[in-house]
């Protein structure tokens, strides 16, 4: 006992070094992560109105009616107080309203897809105010910045202008990941192959921390990188240099960058292709693939039947490179574009390659190997002509063939 009140005294400045700890999810640098931290504060508060007096009305009855306190009132027959009963329900109820009223509110105003309405609290967005558009991209282990109307790119380095309304539109180019800038706004999702909105503000002028929030790998740990929120003029100079420090991201390029990668240092770029990201998006930055919006306008025009099988070897996106590495055939790493070395991928079956399964055994009274299959509606099956799974070009055609039917070239695809 004579040691408690010294213990005590020694914690005491321990304590007081906390408060040099910066939460930055509660004391962020803009507008709408202001309103998430406001919006924790009024839930946690609203909630405590109801568990505080649980805690210490629990705490007042284990005292009041110990066993020692003989002059508390002992009612063993007691079951019931419709006074008690309202006030129980009544409170807790309240406060689920209110919650889920707040709620509601929230979930809608700060939803991500939607544009901002404010900069700051009394300064709403005008028909003037200039938003920039940023294009994010989650590579494995870095992030790619693409800014389309500035013509520049980075990596591992984001910059804005305070008070200056930021469009992100985010993807990713091989697996699942999550972009966060906790001083900025919440989470957003990055997603190969979809494309998902953020947009948000800074409001003060600084170097924050942005992170990976989803595991994605060996390389996760080190997936972070710096927002940078400056004044115009140190923004206009920002881009000045890049331009002047950067190399153009090609597409040849962006492959090279795309390979996997662990503690990248910040890149510049001063000229990035156009349509890199509609690209990065659709799949199909590497040459002689179909991009995914292009697949899918073939699909929505009634598929292109039997003529569009020389298409496939275009339309397989994953783990190409780890094909190319096992396999060594082409750009999808399966021999059925050539039949190179006669080896085939795994579960590469008909009609992906054209032949049955070499473990498949016909059954006593099955047609001979090499009978054509015909069903009870269906005349006999076609193989497609040698060569179509040829040589393709950067157009979406293969050979002289031309595109498959319904298809369309992707410039018109965007309108």
């Amino acid at each position: 006992m004579p040691f408690k009140p010294f213990r005590l005294a020694v914690l005491a400045p321990l304590m007081l070094l906390l408060g040099g700890c910066n939460l930055v999810v509660m004391n962020p640098a803009g507008d709408v992560a202001t309103r998430q931290a406001n919006l924790i504060l009024w839930s946690t508060g609203l909630m405590l109105l109801i568990i505080v007096p649980v805690i210490l009305f629990t705490l007042f009855f284990a005292w009041k009616y110990r066993a020692s306190n003989r002059d508390a009132t002992y009612d063993p027959e007691w079951n019931h107080s419709t006074k008690l009963e309202v006030l129980i329900w009544t409170a807790p109820l309240m406060i689920i309203i209110a919650l889920g009223a707040m709620t509601w509110l929230f979930t809608h105003l700060l939803d991500p897809y939607r544009p901002l309405t404010r900069i700051a609290p009394g300064q709403p967005v005008t028909e003037e105010t200039r938003t920039l558009t940023v294009e994010v991209v989650a590579l494995d282990w870095k992030w790619m910045f693409i800014y389309p109307e500035l013509g520049i790119a980075t990596v591992n380095e984001l910059a804005a202008p305070v008070d200056t309304p930021i469009a992100f539109r985010l993807t990713s180019s091989s697996i699942m990941n999550s972009f966060y800038i906790p001083a900025l706004s919440g989470m957003i999702y990055a997603m190969p192959g979809m494309q998902t909105q953020l947009h948000a503000v800074i409001n003060r002028e600084g170097t924050y921390e942005g992170i990976a929030s989803n595991y994605s790998g060996p390389g996760f740990s080190n997936m972070h990188f710096k927002f940078l929120g400056m004044s115009q003029d140190g923004f206009d100079e920002w881009v000045a240099r890049v331009r002047a420090q950067g190399q153009p991201l090609t597409r040849e390029r962006y492959l090279e960058v795309e390979a996997p990668s662990e503690m990248e240092p910040v890149h510049y770029y001063s000229q990035v292709d156009r349509g890199l990201f509609r690209a990065i998006l659709n799949m199909c930055v590497e040459p002689g693939r179909m991009c995914m919006d292009e697949m899918m306008h073939i699909d929505m025009q009634g598929g292109g039947g039997l003529d569009s099988l020389h298409h496939m070897d275009r339309l397989i996106y994953d783990t190409n490179r780890a094909h190319d590495s096992h396999f060594g055939h082409g750009p999808s790493g399966y021999a059925g574009a050539g039949e190179a070395g006669g080896a085939e991928a795994p579960g590469a079956t008909f009609p992906a390659s054209d032949r049955r399964p070499r473990s498949e055994e016909p059954a006593d009274d099955a047609a001979p190997q090499g009978a054509p299959h015909e069903g009870p509606h269906e005349g006999p099956r076609q193989a497609p002509d040698e060569g179509q799974s040829g040589t393709q070009n950067g157009s979406g055609q293969s050979g002289d063939d031309g595109p498959a039917p319904g298809s369309a070239a992707p410039d018109q695809l965007q309108n």
